[in-house]
This record gives structure tokens, sequence and C-alpha cells, in this order.
């Protein structure tokens, strides 16, 4: 069952693997293996990521949107699969044998510059539609009169009424990550492996690699899920460690399912 393909298109379009359901404990495995080889490329990227992510939380403070950080901290989700196309790059060289370094991670775009750039616009789309989404939750829950400040609004949110906010938000969020995760679970490590691949092409491969795994996937989805949120809890610094794992591991997760 492991090594049966399952085709995306008809002629020379890739092909979808089936994998055994615990299978993404062997690609965070092999992720972590990874970082330990390249250990100052990985954290470097990684404590870069944490320094983008304070500069945004500066500025949303200083323009006072610091209400801001929850939805747009709930939404990294959407834009981490692009964030981490360096920690792929990486992951690809050490597999072929090439010199790794912090300037071919962040220069990884150049792969395949235009379709990566039009994944990364639709995943700023889903992004920018889920703040809006957010936003109107909020105000639906809320009221358009609660004017929110950070002291305020930690207030409000930790109250018993807010329960029902949480909920419904968690779950529309849930919806929009599940399709994000649909579209991009393996779509921008294969972009960037080959470059002769067209968006269209590896958001189709990565969405039938989920449907066809869904028991790995899903689990998969958990592990990132579980693992980001780690890395966010300690004020986000986690992240210099827990981003390059997942990003190392989402890069062995294409390599396994897709022939």
């Amino acid at each position: 069952m492991t090594d049966q393909a399952i085709p995306v298109f008809y002629g020379d379009s890739p092909r979808v693997r089936l994998v055994p359901v615990d299978r993404p404990w062997t690609w965070l495995a092999a992720g972590w293996r990874d970082v330990l080889a390249a250990p100052g490329v990985s954290l470097a990227y990684g404590a870069l990521m944490v320094v983008l992510t304070y500069v945004l939380l500066i500025l949303l403070l200083q323009v006072g949107v610091f209400w801001l950080v929850l939805p747009m901290t709930a939404g990294f989700f959407f834009l981490a699969p692009l964030m981490a196309v360096g920690l792929y790059e990486t992951s690809r060289r050490l597999e072929t044998g090439e010199p790794v370094s912090l300037g071919a991670a962040l220069g990884a775009f150049r792969r395949n510059p235009l379709q990566l750039s039009y994944l990364g616009a639709l995943l700023g789309l889903f992004h920018l539609g889920w703040i809006r989404i957010a936003l109107l939750i909020f105000a639906v829950f809320f009221g358009l009169g609660f004017n929110p400040n950070w002291d305020n609004l930690v207030i409000r949110l930790a109250q018993a009424d807010a329960i029902p906010f949480w909920a419904f938000g968690s779950a529309v969020g849930a919806v929009f990550a599940a399709v994000v995760f649909a579209i991009s679970a393996v779509s921008i490590p294969m972009m960037l492996d080959r470059s002769d691949v067209t968006v269209w092409v590896a958001v189709a491969t990565s969405f039938v690699a989920v449907r066809r795994n869904w028991p790995a996937m899903t689990l998969w989805a958990g592990l990132i899920v579980a693992f980001t949120a780690f890395g966010i809890i300690p004020l986000f610094l986690g992240l210099a460690v827990t981003m390059p794992l997942i990003g190392h591991a989402t890069w062995h997760a294409y390599r396994d399912v897709v022939e």
C-alpha cells in the first residue's frame, strides 16, 4: 500500500503515493536531522522569522491597532508554508550534497519565482480574507461600539460570555486553515524542487495528496498546529526552533508523498 501511486493528471504529471498514518513522525525525525546537519542556517532562519514577527508587532502597536495581533497570529498558519521556503531549499541541498548557507536559503525563491509568487498571492488573499472575517465575527459578538485596546481586549476575551466567540471563531478559522493546508501541504516544496511545475499542478497535487492520505495528513496538520503553538506561546521565541523543524519535515513529507 505504501508504494502505490495515484495519478494526479494524465501524462507526465506527478503521482501521489499512499503512506501509513504514522508516517508524519518519520518526517519530523528527518526534519530534526536536517536541523542538526545545518544548525547555523536553520536556527538563523528561524530567528530571522522571529525578528520579523516582532517588527510587525511593534508596527501594529505604533499605529494603534495592536488588537489585530490575535487574528494575525491565527493567520500565521496561512503564510507559514511560504515563509519556510528557505528551509525547504536547505533540506533540498542537504539531500543533493550541495553546500548550504543562509544566503542560499534566503534566495530560494529564485528557483521558481513566478509560480511561487502566484501561490504567495493566493495565500495572502486567504490571510486578508481571514482577518476581515475575524473582525466581522468580533463585531457580531461584541458590537461595533466596542473600541478595543490591549488591556480591555484581554479582559473582555477572558470572560465566560466570550466562549461562543472563541468557539465560532475557531470553527471558521479551522475551515480556512484546512483549505490552506490542502493546497499548500506539498505544493511549495514541489515548485521549489521542480522549476517546470506550474502553481495549478502543484496545488492539485497537494490537494490529491491530502485527500488520498487524509489519516496521515490529519495527524501531520495536528502536529504542525501543536509545534507552532509551542513556538508562539513563549512570546513567539519558540518559533526559532519549531519553525525550522516543521519546515524541514515538510520537505521530507513532499519527497515521501509525491513521486
